[in-house]
């Protein structure tokens, strides 16, 4: 049984991992960079200062989207990468000659789980959870799930990584949701809307707009940079 799935994780990967297109190969490369995403995070803590009513309650949104880093990533690359010890596929001697890499992109750390599925998936789910608006979710699910595509394109993780990266990213951004609810008390909970204009957890859908641009911008410029790449 355990031959049958690794086997299938194999064949799974080979399905995603690589191509003959230099240009697909700067958009993973260039998606799968964490500074692409840093107006991204910043359009995030702008909405955050927008529709929070004092630093207290922003300072909680913040120290919850850091839990979400702390405990997503701190399993992955603190215990279970080194404990597990799995060789990425683009290491695996028995794999790398099959492996389509990236300019020799290959990290020298383990590959189980991954880092990147449960860290963006943490913090999209915790967002979801708290704007509570349907085209905001799927747009920080789809830049999640983006994310994942770009580990696999580049041979870096197998599927079953980013399965169990998704899992435990969902299972921390619901509970460190939950555990946000515990303390909004502390610092004065915001009150129910009801109205065109927000969503029902208070965020202003005007700024989420900001959001949804920066995320179309960002995309926007991978593609410009991998034509580039590609010339």
């Amino acid at each position: 049984m355990m031959d049958f799935l690794l086997q299938t994780d194999q064949q799974v990967l080979f399905l995603f991992n690589g191509s003959n297109s230099l240009f697909v190969d700067g958009l993973a490369g260039t998606l799968t960079m964490a500074l692409t995403w840093v107006p991204l995070y910043i359009s995030l803590f702008w909405i955050i200062m927008r529709n929070n009513e004092n630093m207290r309650q922003i300072l909680l949104v913040v120290m919850a989207c850091a839990l979400c880093f702390l405990l997503s990533d701190g399993l992955a690359e603190g215990i279970m990468k080194p404990v597990v010890a799995r060789l990425r596929p683009c290491q695996d001697p028995s794999l790398k000659i099959y492996i389509d890499t990236v300019e020799g992109f290959c990290p020298a750390d383990y590959s189980f789980f991954s880092g990147h599925a449960s860290n963006t998936f943490s913090i999209a789910i915790f967002f979801a959870l708290l704007v509570r608006q349907r085209t905001f979710t799927l747009f920080m699910v789809v830049w999640s799930l983006v994310n994942c595509w770009t580990r696999l394109y580049l041979g870096v993780h197998f599927p079953s990584d980013i399965i169990v990266g998704l899992l435990w990213g969902g299972i921390v951004g619901i509970c460190v949701y939950l555990l946000y609810l515990r303390f909004c008390q502390f610092v004065g909970s915001k009150p129910r809307f009801v109205s065109t204009h927000y969503t029902s957890t208070g965020y202003a859908l005007v700024d989420l707009n900001v959001v949804y641009t920066v995320m179309v911008l960002t995309f926007i410029y991978a593609v410009i940079r991998s034509v580039i790449i590609a010339i």
